[in-house]
């Protein structure tokens, strides 16, 4: 710390050198111990300056106190040391408990007493101070000694007296316009770090692919050499098929050949955004806003009481309050939704607060309250026993009162209804002068809201405007807008004590989107860009996450988590970040592969080591800017055969300004990286995109952060919203809003496909933006799935039937630019043909830690699916793309069976479909040849038991893959459907004329 001689002691120290007429000491080495004690290292004190040194100079006393470089680590001073007055000591400091700084005291000219006024001492303490380094960081990984190298590079600093002084007139750090008071308190630290895989286990699967592929190229060789003449067309076939089994292998595997690993630092995150700084003097949070997007559409398939506990979850996470929103969009317009979401509102009053005082973990009361965990662990209030009955007391009326709104609500409908029909029939009377009505009078059954009005969404009876494809649009913002500043909670007999808590919860809004005749709303899709709209009005937070209404966030953490990615250095280049999914409720041996281990933990960790993993439709943060279509602030562009050149792309956005504003001539070569302008006539919305774009930058604290934004530039409070800014909302997610614009095309999500997740994020790569994969330590979020056979056959007939559509549309991969990397083109062209082929997933992939078991599991169900909605989802994407024929898809049910004691029930549930046809086909013809291979070796005068064994192997090798599909057949208790009986008899005797027909018998 820089000293002024002012100082009683430290002006004694410098005044005895020069008491006793000796020629002043001209510069005296010290260093700061622990004790707060200076230690002298000078070699001589008394120097002889005589000469040029005897005058008057500025600088001709003065202490240094050496900095703890690596060659200068502290020690506790001896007593013996050099006379030095005691100071108070600095706050411990990252090198054994000191402080790195460096001191002076100088006298100027003939003034004894130092001259110096205060206020210029304590600028010079600050421009003499020097950046405090975190050991942590600087020690190295394996070995634990301190790091020269990077200790010299994160402080750009040399040893001795060149870090003692710097000068005024060459303030500029570097000569790039940062200043030495942009790195006075700690050295800058990254959010967070890539972990390659290491090579002991990624060399050993590579091995594995390349011999494989070895092995194919030889095999398909061997193939073609060898043609079987007795059965040419059969040889033809099956070596066509081969081929294309292992083009398909090889399409899959060479985008996992570079995995990775990442990791955050949430404490980093802190000290950065929400910690008291110059620019920051009330330590309030510098974070952006973040608006949390949840869909639901249908009441009966998606319960109302599971779409509320993720509400729940999403309003108590750990990030500020005045930061987040969250938006629910009802796109089936229903009263029980509106009203479930009005009590979860009234109950995270309590449930909110509770969570931050007791640190609760998921803040999902469903599934915390089902924890099998001992609760009380690692709670230290003596008050947690207490709070949490109380808080299960109300948690459990919360959930009578959403279990009885369906019955609340009907009555409170026929009580409003027969008051009007009786208001009707007392008028007809009075028009008709008292005279019995000869007619009855017709009222209509409308739907009533708890104010006693007309519900302007979907009716029980509906009526026009009043059904789920023709209403209204609906925004209703629930819970307010917070205060800019905590809220302290007090005791209160009636709940609980929440002093010293926080009881603030975030704004919440309600929104369900205007439906019309003869408008094309387009599914989830739709309704996701109009929530983007309206939130954009009412929030615009830089940055979006989205669930489904079945998918709450188990770890309170993950919006935190998200933003290390987007607020780190190239932070700004990231268009979204992707969770892996994780789900609860799957039966132990995950009979149907619902958990999609091999995909969630294989193939999309090692697609982060390319360009970035593909958006799967939930648990994904936009960053809104990207959204709107427009272009990363720095992208490349990759040329030559495997891309292996890469070079600068032009920036587009710079030269589109540069044109005039009616010219419309593309700049780009290729039409995704043409400019949005065509966004809607709402000014407002409009001038949001800017404001998004600048809030959703990093922060610009280190020379490597490009494209930043000054610390401190988002702690203006937001302004409470007000009526015309709610009516600007309501108008935007009408349902002419779009005409004329490019939602849908360019910006938002896109259109067209029912797998609108793929085509969005695929359209962002192929601008040029990245994207991130985060696997948390405690997973992020967490949902549910279908278990049933038939449900989950029907999901993925969707995914399927998307990938085709995909190929066959302009976002086909071959169509793509050039700003796609080589092997993330070749990771989307196999999202888009895997339906047309079987592609076997052969390898154990130690890096991901998929066991053997769940990549089996993978394998069967592979084999199902590929034999059913695979081929259904090929021959429904022929009829779209050659007839035009459009394909309607049903909610999957979120719970179907009605045994609520087993939570496993939905497992045995058998609903009938036309997609079971071809697997029990293939079932029943391989049991029909086991059946009639045996018998004829058997029988045979000359047995063949050879030629028995090989094609007894392959039929149990498919049956063994077809195991999960005959037990789901079978149900809870072994009982198989007569339908099944029937489909049996059909097949056997259809398998049985053909036989005959092709190879009648002799004689």
């Amino acid at each position: 710390m820089a000293t002024s001689s002012t100082s009683p002691k430290k002006s004694s120290l410098a005044s005895s050198t020069s008491s006793v007429g000796r020629p002043p000491q001209a510069v005296k080495f010290g260093r700061r111990t622990s004790s707060g004690r200076v230690l002298s290292l000078s070699r001589d004190d008394d120097m002889d300056l005589s000469g040029d040194f005897s005058g008057n100079n500025d600088y001709i006393n003065y202490t240094v106190l050496m900095p703890p470089t690596p060659d200068n680590q502290p020690m506790e001073a001896s007593s013996g040391g050099s006379a030095s007055a005691d100071s108070k000591p600095d706050a411990p400091g990252p090198y054994g408990g000191v402080s790195a700084r460096v001191g002076m005291t100088r006298r100027v000219g003939n003034d004894q007493e130092g001259g110096i006024s205060g206020a210029a001492m304590e600028g010079m303490d600050r421009r003499m101070s020097v950046m405090q380094s975190n050991k942590s960081i600087l020690l190295r990984s394996q070995t634990g000694d301190f790091d020269h190298n990077r200790w010299l590079f994160e402080t750009k600093g040399t040893y001795g007296i060149g870090n003692a002084f710097w000068s005024k007139d060459d303030d500029d750090y570097g000569h790039d316009g940062v200043s030495m008071s942009d790195f006075l308190d700690k050295p800058w630290k990254p959010l967070t770090r890539k972990l390659q895989v290491p090579a002991g286990i990624l060399s050993p699967y590579r091995l594995l692919v390349l011999i494989r592929l070895i092995g194919l190229l030889l095999f398909i060789v061997w193939r073609i050499r060898n043609p079987n003449r007795d059965a040419m067309w059969l040889w033809g076939l099956s070596t066509v098929c081969e081929t294309w089994f292992a083009f398909s292998w090889l399409l899959d595997q060479l985008p996992k050949l570079n995995p990775i690993n990442r990791s955050t630092d949430l404490a980093a995150l802190h000290d950065k955004f929400e910690q008291p700084s110059p620019s920051n003097p009330h330590g309030r949070s510098d974070l952006p806003g973040v608006d949390v997007f949840v869909s639901t559409a249908d009441p009966e398939k998606e319960p109302p009481l599971v779409t509320a506990n993720t509400i729940l979850s999403i309003l108590a996470v750990d990030y500020p309050v005045e930061k987040l929103s969250c938006y629910i969009s009802d796109d089936g317009a229903a009263i029980l939704t509106f009203e479930a979401m009005a009590e979860a509102v009234n109950f995270a009053e309590v449930w909110v607060p509770f969570c931050r005082k007791h640190n609760i973990e998921p803040r999902n009361p469903d599934s915390y309250f089902s924890l099998k965990s001992d609760p009380t662990k690692n709670k230290k209030r003596p008050d947690f026993v207490k709070d949490r009955r109380w808080i299960k007391r109300e948690y459990d009326e919360f959930k009578v009162r959403i279990n009885g709104l369906p019955e609340a609500i009907r009555r409170r409908c026929e009580t409003h209804n027969n008051n009007e029909e009786m208001k009707e029939k007392k008028l007809a009377r009075e028009k008709n002068g008292g005279a019995p009505l000869t007619e009855p009078v017709n009222v209509v059954k409308a739907t009533w809201m708890a104010d006693g009005t007309h519900w302007p969404g979907t009716w029980y009876s509906p009526i026009a405007d009043h059904f789920k494809s023709d209403h209204a649009g609906i925004l209703q913002v629930m819970s307010k807008v917070p205060s800019p500043d905590p809220v302290m909670g007090h005791p209160d007999d009636k709940v609980l004590d929440f002093t010293g808590v926080d009881i603030r919860i975030p704004m919440f809004a309600y929104v369900s989107r205007e439906k019309r005749p003869g408008y094309d709303h387009n599914k989830k899709a739709g309704a996701m860009n109009a929530m983007v709209r309206a939130s954009a009005i009412l929030s615009n937070g830089p940055f979006i996450l989205n669930l489904d209404c079945d998918h709450y966030v188990y770890n309170s953490m993950a919006v935190r988590e998200g933003m290390c990615f987007m607020m780190d250095r190239g932070g700004d280049r990231i268009c979204y970040i992707q969770f892996p999914q994780r789900f609860e409720g799957i039966d132990p041996s995950d009979r149907y592969a619902n958990h999609n281990t091999v995909f969630f933990d294989g193939n999309m960790r090692a697609l982060d080591g390319l360009q970035g993993p593909v958006y799967v439709g939930t648990g994904c943060m936009f960053r809104r800017y990207a959204l709107y279509g427009f272009h990363p602030p720095r992208a490349n562009e990759y040329s030559g055969i495997f891309g292996q050149i890469k070079t600068s792309a032009p920036n587009i956005q710079a030269q589109q300004a540069e044109k005039e504003d009616g010219e419309l001539e593309p700049l780009s070569g290729h039409p995704d990286l043409d400019l949005p302008k065509k966004f809607g006539n709402s000014s407002l919305f409009t001038e949001s995109i800017a404001v998004a774009e600048f809030q959703g930058r990093p922060l610009a604290d280190h020379l490597s952060v490009k494209n930043g934004r000054p610390p401190g530039a988002l702690l203006v409070p937001r302004p409470p919203l007000d009526a015309p800014t709610v009516a600007e909302a309501v108008a935007v997610i009408s349902c002419w809003y779009e005409d004329n614009t490019e939602w849908g095309d360019r910006i938002g999500w896109i259109y067209g496909s029912v797998t609108e997740d793929v085509v969005t994020g695929y359209r962002m790569h192929n601008r040029g933006w990245r994207s991130v994969y985060c696997i948390t330590k405690r997973d992020a979020f967490r949902g549910t799935a279908p278990i049933n056979l038939t449900d989950r056959l029907h999901q993925v007939l969707r995914w399927a039937t998307g990938s085709v559509e995909i190929f066959f549309s302009r976002n086909n991969v071959l169509l793509a630019s050039r700003r796609l990397k080589f092997l993330q083109r070749v990771a989307y062209l196999n999202v888009g043909i895997y339906p047309f082929t079987s592609i076997f997933l052969v390898v154990y992939f130690k890096w991901s830690g998929i066991g053997l078991e769940e990549w089996w599991r993978n394998e069967q169900f592979w084999v199902i699916g590929g034999s059913s909605a695979h081929l259904a989802a090929v021959l429904q994407g022929l009829l779209k793309v050659l007839a035009g024929i459009e394909i309607h898809f049903t909610l999957t049910s979120k719970s179907a069976a009605e045994d609520e004691e087993d939570i496993f029930a939905d497992l045995y549930v058998i609903k009938w479909t036309s997609l079971f046809i071809m697997p029990l086909t293939i079932m029943v013809v391989n049991i029909v040849a086991l059946v009639i291979g045996i018998s004829r070796t058997v029988y045979s005068v000359l047995p063949q038991w050879n030629k028995l064994v090989g094609g007894s192997f392959f039929s149990f090798w498919v049956l063994s893959h077809m195991y999960p599909f005959a037990k789901g057949l079978m149900g809870r208790r072994g009982r198989m459907p007569t339908i099944v009986y029937v489909w049996t008899g059909l097949i056997s005797i259809t398998v049985s004329l053909l036989w005959i027909s092709v190879s009648p018998p002799d004689g």
